[in-house]
């Protein structure tokens, strides 16, 4: 367990993993929303809509935890995950498709390593841990999915 993890709280790990997702969120639904490729607004559309699920499904496990309100979380926008989707809008201006996926992806790996940095924990209930390890599956495989997508995009 990292020293980080030893003073977080299952509550604090699910708030920041919370906003992590949000920040996914919003991130896909504006490259959805801005990219003129028809395949690749999907795709963001897709994934958008299913880090909005994934919230949803902490928030209520942030609940059990005691947390009135969790759709108080705000996205957060961490230093590294807010320059990832500035540049990622930089490269939907240029209509770039390898270096929208390239961005996308890096978005991806922070969602990864949160999700890998909860899952560390060993004090979650067994719903919860559940919960985050289908997530977690989930993730990686988008993950997967943009990364493919992107190195098809170098060979073109």
């Amino acid at each position: 367990m990292s020293i980080t993890q030893s003073i977080s709280t299952p509550r604090t790990t699910l708030d920041s993993l919370v906003s992590t997702l949000k920040d996914g969120q919003t991130g896909f639904r504006e490259a959805a929303e801005n990219v003129n490729d028809p395949d690749l607004k999907e795709l963001f559309n897709q994934r958008s809509l299913q880090r909005a699920k994934f919230a949803g499904e902490l928030e209520v496990a942030l609940r059990e935890l005691g947390e009135k309100d969790p759709q108080d979380n705000k996205p957060s926008l961490s230093g590294a995950l807010h320059r990832t989707w500035i540049n990622l809008k930089a490269a939907i201006i240029k209509q770039d498709r390898h270096a929208v996926l390239a961005e996308a992806e890096r978005g991806e790996d922070v969602a990864v390593s949160a999700y890998r940095d909860a899952l560390e924990r060993d004090d979650w209930s067994s719903t919860t841990r559940s919960t985050l390890e289908k997530q977690a599956a989930e993730v990686q495989n988008s993950h997967d999915e943009v990364k493919t997508l992107r190195d098809a995009a170098s060979q073109k």
